[in-house]
Parts: structure tokens; C-alpha cells; sequence
């Protein structure tokens, strides 16, 4: 498959999410909880009879803010999940959430779901939050999905012979979703593959494998998003490679969404990407300080040596969930005039 060009060049968009307002959400519960596996109803502050309300109308506001900021490919900011992957990993068939595993990360402790079934989608799962997201906006929108990969690192195996089969198992399911995402009109559909970084040898024997089945069969934009974890509750020290990054080359996704801002990434791997559009992340997510224009400007272009204009979309490192909301519109305002900025400089346009 070839790569999926930007209808201009630095093109904008987010990775995915965008903080849920404190009246919607207890941030302190949610930070707490690290990024829940498991259900986590306990992090709404709104009544469950007057939750989905409460929910469009944040997303709403998710929405205009992207718009207010001048991103050009937006989400509805992931506002009715409790984490990128949850809503759709708990939607399942197979998983048995009343007793979960509990994983130790860091100094966390995270219940995961216990796989001790067939996994099967009962139905769709994000559809209809496309379809809000679609209604509520005339610029281009992408949903996202967590990836087979890292989903199957975020359940405990008591079902499949091997982690091969269970990650090809979600596989299947994920490209169930994908294809009513397609067919409900989204224009972009990302998988979420923070955890192909963390399993390098799990990701070069089936990683690509299981991406692959996941899109079979798409016509939509695909891209893959790759991060280090959330810079606001994750170290600070992180890596300045990514040991699977160049394997994406012989994917089918069209756009490699990568973290490069924080981790001050050697962009030179990118060359190893020439098939691909680059979502590039230029704004670092670990403070809640507002880089500056020119700051941003520069980041993008550092990644022009290695990468065409055409090929390149700024973005944030990662979600913006943890971010206070002016922070967050900050940030995006300053990352859509930074690339206003060097579009100018390269007589690419406004």
C-alpha cells in the first residue's frame, strides 16, 4: 500500500485525546488509576442516568476546541473513555472482568482482564461516537482503536495457547470494528501500539502480523501510533530510539503517528519510513507549560531533512487527557501557527 498524503503539506491533527473537563471527570481518581484496564466507573462525577448527556456536550467542547486552535484532522478528544483502550477492550466477549489479574508497572499495581474465552465483538463499539464526532464537525476526523498488539498485553492469557494467538485473536475483533468505522465514514482510523515499544521481541515476530490482519481489507486512511507513554504520569527519562520503529516500513498502514518532542528523538530513522506519512509529535506532553511557536517551528524542522513537507502532519507526542484544558488548547494553538509558520518559510502557503 502506498502512503496516504495530507491534502496539504503539515497538515495538523491530534493523536487522540483531549482532557475531559473536571466536572465530567475526578482527574485525581483517573491519575491514580495510571490507565485503567478494567472498568472504572468511579471516575465520573455525573449520575449514570444523566452520564451520556454529560458526555456529548464535553465532547462538544472537545470538538470546538480543536477547531477554535486551527487543527486541521480532529477526534471527538476520547472524552466517553475512561482510557484510550478500555471501552473497547472490556465491549468483549471471552474476558472475565470480575476477577482481574493484577499487573504490576513501575509502582502501579493495574487490574487487567483475564482472557478465558473465544474473543467475539457483540457489536460495534465506537461507531456511534464516530458518527457524533461526525455530525458535529466538517473537518477531516479520525478515531482511534487500541491495537491487537497492545491489547493483548493488557489481559492475562488463560485461553489461547500463546501471546501469538491471543494477539491475532484481537486482531480479528479489531478489524470487525474497523470496517463499520469505514463504512460509518471515518476518514482516518488509528490503531493505538504504545506496547509494541515495550515487547521488542514479541513485536518482531508477530507485531506486523497482527497489525496487518487488523486493517485487512480498509480503504479508509490507516495509521499507527506509537509513544513512550504519557509524559505527565509517566518518567521523564525516556529513550531517544524506538527499537521497532523501522519494521512499520513493511506494514499496510499509510501514517506512522510517533513521539519525538520529550524523548528528543534522532529523526534520522525516518528515512528508514519513506512509504509512509510521518505524524510527527512536536509538543511535549510532560508539563503543562505552552512551548512557544517558534519552539514548535523548530521541531518541525528538524524532521524536513529526513522527511518532504508532503509527507509530514505536527502533532502532539501523545493524548492530551492529562493536561489541564487550557493547557491542551494552548499547546494546539501554538502547534497549528508553528506550522503555519514553517509552511510561510517553505512558499508552501498559509
Amino acid at each position: 500500500m502506498t502512503a496516504s498524503k495530507p491534502s496539504k503539506p503539515l497538515l495538523t491533527t491530534v493523536v487522540g485525546s483531549y482532557p475531559q473537563p473536571a466536572w465530567l471527570v475526578d482527574q485525581d481518581i483517573l491519575k491514580a488509576k495510571l490507565v485503567p484496564r478494567i472498568h472504572a466507573p468511579e471516575i465520573w462525577r455525573v449520575a449514570p442516568s444523566l452520564l451520556q448527556e454529560a458526555q456529548d456536550d464535553a465532547t462538544r467542547l472537545a470538538i470546538r476546541d480543536q477547531e477554535r486552535a486551527g487543527i486541521d484532522i480532529i477526534t471527538d478528544g476520547e472524552i466517553r473513555r475512561e482510557s484510550y483502550s478500555n471501552r473497547f477492550g472490556t465491549s468483549l466477549s471471552g474476558i472475565d472482568l470480575s476477577r482481574p489479574f493484577i499487573r504490576k508497572v513501575e509502582s502501579f499495581e493495574i487490574p487487567v482482564p483475564r482472557v478465558t474465552g473465544a474473543l467475539t465483538r457483540p457489536g460495534p463499539v465506537e461507531v456511534a461516537d464516530l458518527l457524533f464526532l461526525k455530525a458535529n464537525t466538517n473537518r477531516g476526523v479520525k478515531i482511534t482503536l487500541p491495537g491487537p498488539f497492545t491489547l493483548s498485553k493488557q489481559a492475562f492469557n488463560e485461553f489461547y495457547p500463546d501471546e501469538e494467538s491471543l494477539a491475532m485473536a484481537y486482531a480479528e475483533v479489531v478489524n470487525q470494528e474497523a470496517r463499520d468505522l469505514e463504512a460509518a465514514g471515518a476518514d482516518v482510523i488509528q490503531l493505538d501500539e504504545p506496547w509494541l515499544r515495550s515487547d521488542a521481541d514479541g513485536a518482531n515476530r508477530y507485531g506486523i502480523e497482527a497489525i496487518n490482519r487488523a486493517l485487512e481489507g480498509i480503504r479508509s486512511t490507516t495509521a499507527v501510533h506509537l509513544c513512550f507513554g504519557y509524559g505527565f504520569v509517566m518518567s521523564a527519562q525516556k529513550p531517544k530510539a524506538y527499537a521497532f520503529l523501522s519494521r512499520l516500513a513493511d506494514c499496510v498502514v499509510d501514517q506512522i503517528s510517533i513521539e519525538a518532542a520529550q524523548p528528543h528523538l534522532d529523526l534520522g530513522v525516518l528515512e528508514d519510513l519513506a512509504n509512509k506519512t510521518i505524524i510527527l509529535g512536536v509538543v511535549d506532553l510532560s508539563t503543562n507549560e505552552v512551548e512557544s511557536v517558534d519552539t514548535l517551528a523548530q521541531r518541525i524542522r528538524r524532521a524536513l531533512p529526513h522527511v518532504s513537507p508532503d509527507r509530514l502532519m505536527p502533532a502532539p507526542d501523545c493524548g492530551l487527557k492529562y493536561l489541564t484544558r487550557e493547557a491542551a488548547f494552548g499547546k494546539l494553538q501554538a502547534l497549528s501557527a508553528a506550522a503555519r509558520q514553517v509552511r510561510e518559510e517553505l512558499g508552501l502557503g498559509p
